[in-house]
């Protein structure tokens, strides 16, 4: 009888605990530098999604604009595990994995619904899921989150319009710097949170951001020219801490991986939406929005794309990424 009595605790401490442990509550923070815009879109689909399937158990908080700190300390954050999650251009993660630098490569998407088609490829999905894995980092998703724009206090119209500009690009790899270098102009990287008052000083003379940024900020009190850079698009991978995936248990880690990418695709129509809802807001408030005629986006492409073989052949990998999204590129036009 005492053995059966010592089973029967045994067995029912047992399911305790597994109660506990299926009951238990995490808490996803994710942060982002950006504010009502594609970002924050995904976030509340993602927590809508995920918590619902969870029955609650997984509990997502969205941080937008920089609270939780400027981009540089939540992307070590979460590369440490003190943020889940982080949404940043991939200029700004390229520390921590160099190939991310592959979205940067100049006409690699012809629009935004293409680049939406690619980054939903599963050929695609399987690459990108490994990058960061060696810092402990992986993306969820992966979303154009606009056409890579110029606001500056000059008006660029035309390629030579570059020279001397000091631009802030939204990283500090080859490939953000050096297509403009050859343009002739100064690229710099900052952080979003300190570029406002970098342009309302004058210590740039322009910047590069995704579209929706420079209305969410407000940088139409600043300067009233946006040029449309030829086949360039900023990219924002959801970028999650894997120890902190690891530690939900396989059930949860797969719910949350396919909760995030369903909330990638829910969100495809709105981002190609908010781009236009962006550019009527920009002309609303006296803003011009600048294409480059034919003949000036054909010089600049091939300007800007003629540093892709040095940089691409120094790197075997990136070489390999590279080639892998300009074939599914080439096939889901």
């Amino acid at each position: 009888m005492r053995q059966i009595l010592r089973l029967a605790c045994a067995l029912a401490l047992a399911c305790g605990l597994a109660t506990a442990a299926a009951a238990q509550q995490f808490t996803m923070k994710i942060s982002s530098p950006t504010i009502n815009d594609l970002s924050q879109e995904w976030a509340k689909q993602f927590k809508a999604g995920i918590e619902a399937r969870s029955g609650g158990r997984i509990k997502v908080e969205y941080y937008p604009a920089s609270q939780l700190g400027p981009i540089p300390s939540t992307v070590e954050g979460t590369a440490m595990g003190t943020i889940e999650a982080v949404v940043p251009a991939s200029g700004f993660l390229i520390g921590l994995e160099p190939r991310l630098q592959v979205f940067d490569a100049p006409g690699l998407f012809t629009d935004m619904a293409q680049a939406q088609r690619v980054f939903a490829d599963p050929q695609v999905r399987a690459r990108l899921a490994t990058f960061g894995a060696a810092k402990g980092i992986e993306p969820l998703a992966i979303f154009a989150h606009g056409p890579l724009m110029l606001v500056s206090h000059k008006a660029i119209r035309k390629v030579d319009d570059f020279k001397g500009q000091k631009i802030r690009v939204p990283g500090a790899a080859p490939l953000q710097v050096e297509p403009f270098r050859k343009l002739g102009a100064l690229p710099v990287s900052m952080p979003l949170g300190e570029v406002l008052s970098a342009m309302q000083n004058h210590t740039i003379d322009g910047l590069i951001a995704s579209a929706t940024v420079f209305t969410a900020f407000k940088y139409y009190d600043l300067a009233k020219g946006m040029t449309v850079l030829p086949g360039a698009f900023l990219i924002a991978p959801v970028m999650a801490n894997k120890a902190f995936l690891k530690s939900l248990g396989p059930e949860l880690e797969a719910m949350v991986r396919e909760e995030a990418f369903n909330a990638q695709r829910k969100v495809e129509k709105f981002g190609l939406e908010d781009v236009e809802r962006t550019y009527e807001i920009w002309k609303k408030n006296g803003g011009e929005i600048i294409t480059l005629p034919p003949a000036e986006q054909k010089a600049y492409l091939d300007q800007v794309q003629s540093v892709l073989p040095n940089i691409t052949k120094a790197n075997a990998t990136l070489k390999e990424d590279y080639d892998v999204l300009t074939a599914a590129s080439a096939r889901l036009k």
